[in-house]
């Protein structure tokens, strides 16, 4: 039987998707508000679905895949809009930028061809990423104070090391792994 797509936590994931090209377009404002009001909206979302979701007993795979792309969907849109808004600040960190949107996506090209589709694990580390990336990006942004950033991106590089590994572990995908370590475990 299929998951129902109108849950709240489903909702509140596809919010944030719609979220997503506002967040962009906003980089073209002249005053940062709507970027920072846009993504702050995004950050609390990400923060909310897991947790209903949870709380009211809505979990589902497609709410699984739904936050997973809303996480896409805002990283893109978060580096696009602040390049447009910041741009000197982005060109800046592009190094480290560019890295972070590399091994975001690495491990969704390593599920996409094991598994022919994208996995949402889910793990620890992906939540502790989240936070440390969402005020590595705020200091950036805001302070211009780049070294969160780079542990955001540092965690983040943890992070796909482990998502890759499970992905390299499972015969089959899941979601909702709370570690590599719990995986083997369990195994």
């Amino acid at each position: 039987m299929n998951a129902p797509l109108w849950t709240i936590p489903n909702l509140i994931s596809l919010f944030r998707l719609a979220c997503a090209p506002f967040l962009v377009l906003s980089g073209l404002s002249e005053s940062a508000i709507p970027f920072f009001t846009i993504l702050s909206l995004m950050l609390v979302s990400d923060a909310l679905d897991g947790f209903l979701a949870r709380l009211l007993r809505q979990t589902s795979v497609l709410g699984a895949k739904l936050d997973s792309y809303g996480d896409y969907a805002t990283y893109m849109a978060v580096a696009l809009g602040a390049w447009l808004q910041w741009p000197e600040r982005i060109e800046r960190e592009a190094p480290f930028i560019l890295l972070a949107i590399a091994v975001f996506v690495l491990p969704a090209i390593a599920s996409i061809m094991k598994f022919k589709r994208f996995a949402s694990y889910h793990t620890w580390i992906t939540k502790i990423s989240a936070v440390l990336m969402s005020l590595g990006i705020f200091a950036l942004l805001v302070f211009d104070l780049s070294w969160p950033f780079y542990v955001a991106v540092a965690v983040l590089v943890v992070e796909a090391a482990e998502n890759i590994a499970i992905t390299l572990t499972l015969d089959a995908p899941e979601t909702d792994i709370r570690s590599w370590w719990h995986l083997r475990r369990r195994r």
